[in-house]
């Protein structure tokens, strides 16, 4: 199934500008550790499948999920007999949705829906993966947008039940309490839309209405992460836009995403995405070409 290895990082080949890959998988075949670009979402139909990410098991019975972030290390092992639906779609696809952008940052290390975790919505779901594969593989008109569409409603479903249900998602390192949802929610979009800017915890505090030590704390307690990794992350994901879509040089990629130099772009790059962001730009973008 993978078409195109370097190392452990898979370049997703889309096909006539759709953004999005879907696999009837029954190869009885094991996937060595590696990640990639595109966020996956897999569901064994028939009999089990195992997928590994940091060092945990998954053991995915048929219409269970697992939702796996972009560039999100991890290994799959196939049973010798069985099929499951793999599908792969760019997380920029859907443009500036800011929910959903901040939901998908959220999923990681990954999401799983069982049936003794979020059995409410396993079924919806899984009916909305089978809908999308049907339309996928079939010559109808529209077919693009309709699978859009449904996979919409997949993420509507799951940030609902994360905002609203006690319970969160299965998996995610988030502990972000309903309480802070309204203020947290203001952070959240101030840095999204801000981030190419020199935000200061000053600015970030003000927004949110707390104290600069109070708002740190907050903030770490129910993201799990600084604010500033969080801001951090938000201009890596601004620069690996600008090195898909954009020639520009390394050094105004890192300007333009709010980076002060050169050096500190680099080494956030290379910490959160394994590779340099030369390396990122010619196994993600230039290896599409030849798909």
């Amino acid at each position: 199934m993978i078409e195109s290895l370097n190392g452990i990082y898979e370049t997703v080949n889309y096909h006539d500008d759709f953004k999005m890959r879907i696999y009837w998988n029954e190869q009885y075949e094991d996937y060595p550790q590696h990640c990639h670009n595109a966020f996956e979402i897999i569901m064994p139909v028939e009999n089990i499948y195992k997928v590994v990410i940091d060092e945990e098991m998954y053991n995915l019975n048929p219409q269970d999920i697992i939702i796996i972030p972009s560039n999100t290390l991890h290994q799959l092992y196939a049973p010798s007999t069985g099929y499951r639906i793999i599908m792969q779609f760019d997380r920029f696809m859907f443009g500036n949705l800011d929910d959903l952008n901040k939901e998908l940052y959220m999923f990681y290390p990954c999401v799983t829906v069982t049936s003794s975790s979020m059995s409410n919505m396993r079924k919806e779901l899984s009916s909305l993966i089978l809908s999308m594969t049907t339309e996928y593989f079939s010559t109808l008109p529209f077919r693009e947008p309709s699978i859009y569409s449904m996979l919409l409603r997949f993420f509507t479903i799951l940030g609902r039940y994360y905002t609203y249900n006690d319970n969160k998602l299965s998996n995610i390192k988030c502990k972000k309490p309903i309480k802070y949802m309204e203020w947290l929610d203001d952070v959240c979009r101030y840095i999204n839309g801000n981030c190419t800017e020199n935000i200061k915890i000053d600015d970030v505090a003000n927004v949110a209405g707390f104290s600069k030590s109070n708002f740190a704390r907050l903030f770490k307690q129910s993201m799990d992460i600084s604010w500033y990794d969080y801001l951090n992350n938000c201009r890596i994901m601004h620069a690996e836009k600008l090195l898909l879509e954009t020639d520009l040089p390394i050094m105004q990629v890192a300007m333009k995403s709010g980076f002060g130099s050169i050096a500190t772009f680099n080494r956030l790059f290379r910490t959160k995405k394994h590779c340099t962001p030369t390396e990122y730009k010619t196994l993600y973008l230039n290896n599409c070409d030849t798909g």
